[in-house]
């Protein structure tokens, strides 16, 4: 079974993971409430601040990232360059390839291409 591990803060990430689930029966995990993944994943986060990292994926990339097979990250193209930075500026510290970047919390199309992606 497909797993899907993912960050929050303002319930964008949380949106976009909602209308997956409405579409495929995968194990979607919110990663505050796991303590360690018990299968590999893709991780879906956010961008924060000026293109950061927030600091709880981090956290959990730390730990876990030999578990994560692939990063998604949303961002808002209000700031240009900085748009869903946190995607590239993970695959660079932990080598993890990018899959997809979404602005806000998506679009059906957004949601769509992601389905593929991970089952194509």
């Amino acid at each position: 079974m497909t797993c899907i591990y993912y960050d929050s803060k303002t319930g964008n990430v949380e949106r976009f993971v909602n209308r997956l689930k409405l579409q495929r029966d995968w194990n979607i995990q919110k990663i505050d409430q796991v303590s360690a993944p018990v299968q590999e994943g893709h991780l879906i986060t956010y961008t924060t601040g000026f293109g950061e990292v927030p600091p709880s994926t981090l956290r959990f990339l730390e730990e876990n990232s030999s578990s994560i097979i692939s990063i998604t990250s949303s961002g808002n193209k209000n700031w240009g360059p900085n748009y869903a930075l946190a995607a590239k500026k993970i695959s660079a510290l932990f080598q993890l390839p990018i899959l997809m970047q979404f602005e806000l919390s998506g679009t059906a199309d957004d949601i769509q291409k992601f389905i593929d992606n991970i089952e194509g």
